[in-house]
């Protein structure tokens, strides 16, 4: 298998349209959880959100092209344009040797929502004909294909939470197995509308906290449900000789990925753990992990009961207590909310630049300690520690389970 490594980064996150701006939110524990501003949540249970506040398409777009992209394009755009600009690959690179791995959740909601509502008060008549290609989840994919000339190997994924930790995976193996030599992965959501936040919050999956620092609490023993976020995560894959060859920024490696499903409940993970454990047993075997890493690892942790308790179940199985207790463990969801689709891409972002700086940013709002997740969760501040390992889990609806192993670069 070849090496896989990271030469750029983008990120359009409720902390910031930049990755920089992002990571300093991080590591400062800066919240970004607030009330809705996109529509009136009176009629709801809840009201906070994280939304994406500093995004401007026309950094990345063309303006013509804004009315023809659902939002979630416009947000893969973005971070894809950013972590290209980063890598410098673009122009050095046989077209069919590229490839763009960038799922959604959900895909073009708000178009859908929108559209559906001018059936109802104009009649069928009246629907754009850029319905279609703006709503499905494979859109952000190849629009990014399209603008950067990517011919190679080019799909998306659609495992909800998981998403994007799926494409940086597969991503990962199609690079690793010789089926491309550079790889645009990541994930895109943008679904802050009242129907949507209705289906999550009448399923009680969202929290109705009002306190938008004690509402995303992954691991306190006073969690009680997720808080939506939107944005997009992008990271450029790409073969290490490749990479070396033209002198890019090597970032990180990633060495490992596992991908199982519980095969269990639509949306509750198995109580055992053992599909989670499972997708980070092959993750580690693959990278080659022993135990003796100083390892970072960075949980899906959504702040719902029944997901913080069965992740750290599935994280003391499947690396044993000893090493398990000896990692540093975050949710960066209790800043950015749980940004869906994205989620993974942001985190496996948050991955390398932990590797790359020592510094494990926080699981915020912390208080109360819950027997049953009692793992290092680097409570309320950021702490430096030179980690030269990582893993980041992501658990999505449906039972899908992801891990992705990083480790710093080393020649």
């Amino acid at each position: 298998m070849r090496r896989v490594v990271i030469t750029g980064l983008g990120a359009v996150s409720p902390l910031g349209s930049t990755v920089e701006k992002m990571w300093n939110g991080m590591t400062e524990g800066r919240c970004a959880i607030d009330k809705v501003t996109r529509f009136d949540t009176s009629a709801l249970k809840v009201h906070l959100a994280a939304e994406v506040r500093d995004f401007d398409p026309l950094t990345c777009m063309e303006k013509s092209d804004l009315r023809k992209t659902d939002l979630y394009v416009q947000y893969a755009m973005g971070a894809a344009t950013q972590a290209m600009a980063q890598s410098g690959l673009e122009g050095k690179i046989a077209p069919e040797r590229l490839g763009v791995y960038i799922g959604s959740g959900i895909g073009g909601i708000l178009t859908f929502v929108a559209e559906c509502d001018k059936v109802h008060e104009k009649g069928v008549g009246r629907v754009s004909p850029f319905f279609i290609p703006m709503i499905i989840s494979n859109m952000a994919a190849g629009k990014v294909a399209m603008r950067f000339q990517a011919m190679g190997p080019t799909l998306p994924v659609v495992t909800a939470c998981a998403t994007s930790s799926h494409t940086i995976g597969e991503a990962f193996r199609a690079i690793a197995h010789g089926y491309a030599d550079a790889i645009i992965a990541g994930g895109s959501e943008a679904s802050m509308a009242p129907m949507a936040m209705s289906g999550f919050a009448n399923m009680q999956a969202l929290t109705t906290a009002e306190d938008p620092t004690q509402a995303s609490i992954p691991f306190d023993a006073r969690r009680s449900g997720f808080v939506m976020g939107e944005g997009a995560g992008v990271l450029v894959l790409e073969e290490y000789e490749h990479a070396k060859a033209r002198g890019a920024e090597i970032l990180g490696e990633i060495c490992g990925y596992g991908n199982t499903c519980d095969a269990y409940h639509i949306t509750s993970p198995r109580p055992d753990a053992l599909g989670a454990a499972n997708a980070i047993r092959q993750a580690v075997s693959e990278a080659g992990f022993d135990g003796s890493e100083e390892l970072y690892i960075n949980a899906h942790g959504t702040s719902t009961p029944p997901n913080d308790r069965t992740e750290t179940l599935a994280i003391k199985s499947a690396l044993g207590e000893d090493w398990a207790y000896k990692a540093s463990v975050s949710s960066t969801k209790s800043m950015t909310g749980h940004m869906l689709g994205a989620a993974g891409a942001i985190e496996a972002i948050a991955c390398v630049l932990a590797l790359r700086e020592g510094i494990i940013p926080p699981t915020i709002g912390y208080r109360e300690k819950d027997p049953e997740c009692d793992l290092d969760i680097t409570p309320n501040e950021a702490v430096r520690r030179p980690v030269t390992a990582a893993l980041s889990t992501s658990l999505g609806f449906g039972g899908h389970n992801a891990c992705l192993a990083l480790r710093k670069f080393e020649e």
